[in-house]
């Protein structure tokens, strides 16, 4: 049996045995239980300029075909709202070639996608309401020509604009007017962005969630859903109570997933979760095993995944992606540990170490044979033997 080498926060070594591959299946109809989206990364040529500053040199191959990965067992694809990668490496101009080009991808296998529309095109920090307004439509336009439905994510830009509720309730009311189909809306925790403290109006989640629904409510005909992101069940729960009929919960909460998907007797969220783009095999024979309506096979599988995805997401959560990043390195869905701007080395070697257990420990490592090499080979290259 193969041994996993491991690194701890002081240096010393140890070892565990490495597992099998749990040998979940492909399912052989849509999932339809829960509607589940994965937040797919961005890779980008290895032998690009991969630093902070520098624009986004995507490899087309590795980052379609991963795509391809999430779509093949299932799940829909969340592309281009990736707030590890926006604003982070991934500038507008390659956010807009990745959006057409993933949205021409979906349609050759028929696999669902959503696209992040932002403000992100404008390079100013501060801008107005009405200029706000214009980049949102803009970027619109560019997932709507491209035949992709659309998540509207949360805007630096209107954090820094909006002076009250009542500023939110405008912008949103204009830009999804602008719509030709229900868009799904984007609440986003400042443990991910610091930019987007108080956003909807105010710092108290509670007065935050009235103005939600009020731009729900107002606008339920445009509103398919809402993506949050406030590592925080109770807040997620309390809002999916008040949703109106027909607008679904996205859970993007990495820390409480499988409870919140699973749901209690009322009602259930589904998911656009980055962690997924991590656990995709795990997360399609989880969600089978709902469409069987078993749920203790769904929590047997998904429930250990949870320890994982507190590991990936763990603060500073921004740079979470870099555990994303790794484990497609491990599990051969990109050729090199890069990512843009060279956030791989946002993360440290023990806390790569602890992703290793953890994924070994709960069937996220897909070829376990392979991550071994990799994992080893990259202690070698920093003096780990």
């Amino acid at each position: 049996m193969t041994r996993l080498r491991l690194v701890g926060t002081d240096g010393a070594t140890s070892l565990c045995e490495l597992r099998e591959a749990p040998g979940f299946v492909r399912p052989q109809h849509p999932l339809r239980s829960r509607v589940v989206y994965a937040a797919a990364h961005v890779v980008p040529q290895s032998w690009a300029e991969n630093v902070p500053g520098a624009p986004a040199d995507i490899d087309w191959d590795a980052t379609l075909g991963f795509r391809h990965h999430l779509w093949s067992w299932g799940l829909g694809v969340a592309d281009a709202m990736d707030t590890a990668q926006r604003n982070m490496g991934l500038d507008w101009k390659a956010t807009a070639e990745l959006i057409r080009r993933s949205s021409a991808e979906a349609r050759t296998v028929g696999g669902a996608l959503v696209v992040g529309v932002n403000t992100d095109s404008v390079d100013r920090e501060t801008i107005s309401l009405d200029e706000v307004i214009d980049a949102y439509q803009s970027q619109l336009a560019v997932a709507e020509e491209a035949g992709a439905d659309v998540v509207l994510m949360a805007s630096r830009h209107l954090a820094r604009a909006a002076t009250t509720s009542a500023d939110y309730e405008r912008v949103y009311a204009q830009v999804l007017g602008r719509a030709s189909a229900p868009v799904i809306l984007h609440w986003l925790g400042d443990a991910f962005d610091s930019n987007l403290a108080g956003y909807w109006g105010s710092s108290d989640v509670g007065v935050a969630m009235d103005t939600v629904v009020r731009i729900i409510e107002d606008n339920v005909d445009r509103v398919a859903g809402i993506k949050m992101s406030l590592l925080n069940a109770e807040s997620e729960v309390s809002l999916r109570a008040r949703l109106p009929h027909g607008v679904r919960m996205f859970t993007g909460d990495d820390y409480n997933y499988v409870g919140l998907i699973g749901g209690d007797e009322t009602a259930h969220s589904d998911a656009l979760l980055g962690a997924f783009a991590a656990l995709g095999p795990n997360a399609s024979a989880a969600v089978q095993a709902l469409d069987r309506d078993d749920p203790a096979e769904y929590r047997r599988i998904l429930g250990p995944t949870e320890e994982l995805a507190r590991h990936i997401f763990a603060s500073p959560t921004q740079f979470y992606k870099t555990g994303v990043a790794f484990l497609a390195w491990l599990n051969g869905h990109q050729p090199a540990f890069a990512m843009v701007g060279g956030l791989q080395s946002a993360r440290s070697l023990p806390h790569l170490s602890e992703i290793v257990r953890l994924a070994n420990e709960v069937g996220a490592l897909e070829k376990p044979e392979l991550a071994t090499q990799r994992w080893h080979a990259l202690l070698d290259l920093n003096g780990i033997s």
